[in-house]
C-alpha cells in the first residue's frame, strides 16, 4: 500500500530548483497504479498521476518516444501490424497483461508489436483462464495500447458471444489485432464469428489483423493427431477465406506437424506458441511460420522470479543490488 508520502502533488511538492516551463506545458506524469473495489468485478484497476521528478526523468528506463502515442492512427497501426505478418522474418510477440510489463516490453529495440495475455489478464483480477467479463478486458487492453508506440494484439477470448461488436470495442480501445478461439464450435459458427469481426473492423476504417484460433489440438482430446491435423487445416483455410489475417494453432507442435499445417494453411499464415518442448522460433520461422507468441509463459516468469526474491528476503534478507528502475 503506498503511504502518503509516496505521492507528491503540485502544492505538496518540496521546494527545489527547477528549469523554468511554458506556462501551458504539462509536468511529466508518471502513473502509478492501484486498486479499488468494483462491486460488479472485485479488485479492478485505477490510475492517479503524480510528478516526475528530476531523478525519476533521468534513470527512468522506458524512453519517451516509446511509450509516446503520437503520430500513428490506429489504421496506420493495423496495417503496420499485418506487414509484420507477411514479413520473411518470423513476428515474435511477448504477452504481457499490465501496463508497466508492456512499457518493459516496449523498451526493447527489438519490439515490433505486443500481445495481451488473456490468461495473464485473468490471473490478475482472480478469474479463471476465459472467463474474464468483456468490460474488464477491453478496459486493461486499451490501457496497454494507450501506453505504448507499437501495435497491440488483444486476447479476446472466444468474441464474448458478439465477436464484432468485441472487435469494434477493441478498436476503440486502440487495439489492431486480436486472437479470437473457436473453442470448437461448428465450423459455420466460428467462420460467421470471423466474418463479424472483418466486418466490424472494416465499418471502423481498420484493417484488423485477425489471428483466428483454432482448437484442433488443445480440445482434440484423444484423437488421432492426424484429425486434429486435418482439422486445423480445414478450419485455418475457412478463417482465411473468411478475412483473417492468420490462423493459430496452439499446442506443442513438432516439425513435421507445423510443415503440414504450413502447406496446408499457407506459408506465413500459421501462428504458433512458445511452450517448453517446442521448437524455437527459429526452427519455425524456418518452415513458414508467421508468429510466435509466448501465452502465460512471461507471466509464469515473472511470478517465480517474485516468489524466488520473497524468499530470499525472508532468508538472508538480503536487498539486490543495481536493479533497473523498470516502475
Amino acid at each position: 500500500m503506498l503511504g502518503a508520502t509516496d505521492i507528491h502533488r503540485p502544492d505538496q511538492s518540496p521546494k527545489r530548483t527547477r528549469r523554468s516551463r511554458g506556462r501551458n506545458q504539462p509536468k511529466p506524469t508518471r502513473f502509478i497504479s492501484l486498486c479499488s473495489l468494483n462491486d460488479q468485478h472485485g479488485i479492478y484497476p485505477v490510475s492517479i498521476t503524480a510528478p516526475l521528478d528530476d531523478q525519476d526523468r533521468n534513470s527512468r528506463l522506458v524512453p519517451a518516444e516509446v511509450t509516446s502515442v503520437e503520430g500513428m492512427t490506429t489504421a496506420a497501426k493495423a496495417q503496420t501490424l499485418i506487414d509484420l505478418y507477411d514479413a520473411p522474418e518470423i513476428l515474435r510477440v511477448v504477452n504481457v497483461w499490465d501496463v508497466v510489463g508492456a512499457r518493459a516490453v516496449a523498451a526493447l529495440p527489438e519490439t515490433k508489436a505486443i500481445a495481451t495475455a488473456g490468461h495473464g489478464i485473468a490471473a490478475s483480477f482472480g478469474y479463471d483462464d476465459g472467463s474474464t467479463p468483456r468490460d474488464v478486458m477491453i478496459d486493461m487492453v486499451g490501457r496497454i495500447a494507450a501506453a505504448v508506440r507499437v501495435p497491440v494484439t488483444a486476447d479476446l477470448d472466444d468474441g464474448y458471444g458478439d465477436a464484432g461488436e468485441t472487435t469494434r470495442l477493441a478498436i476503440a480501445a486502440g487495439v489492431v489485432g486480436a486472437n479470437v478461439e473457436d473453442r470448437l464450435k461448428p465450423l459455420a459458427e466460428s467462420v460467421a464469428a470471423v466474418e463479424a469481426i472483418i466486418k466490424a473492423a472494416e465499418a471502423e476504417g481498420v484493417p484488423f489483423a485477425l489471428n483466428a484460433r483454432t482448437d484442433a489440438f488443445v480440445r482434440g482430446g484423444g484423437r488421432p493427431v492426424e484429425e486434429s491435423v486435418a482439422d486445423a487445416i480445414q478450419r485455418g483455410r475457412a478463417f482465411l477465406d473468411a478475412g483473417a489475417t492468420a490462423v493459430f494453432v496452439p499446442g506443442i507442435l513438432d516439425a513435421n506437424i507445423t510443415r503440414q499445417l504450413v502447406e496446408g494453411i499457407g506459408e506465413r499464415k500459421v501462428s504458433v506458441i512458445g511452450l517448453p518442448g517446442a521448437l524455437t522460433a527459429a526452427a519455425y520461422e524456418a518452415l513458414g511460420v508467421a508468429r510466435i507468441s509466448y501465452g502465460p509463459l512471461p507471466q509464469r516468469v515473472a511470478l517465480t522470479a517474485l516468489q524466488e526474491l520473497a524468499s530470499d528476503l525472508y532468508g538472508t534478507g538480503a536487498i539486490p543490488a543495481g536493479l533497473p528502475a523498470l516502475n
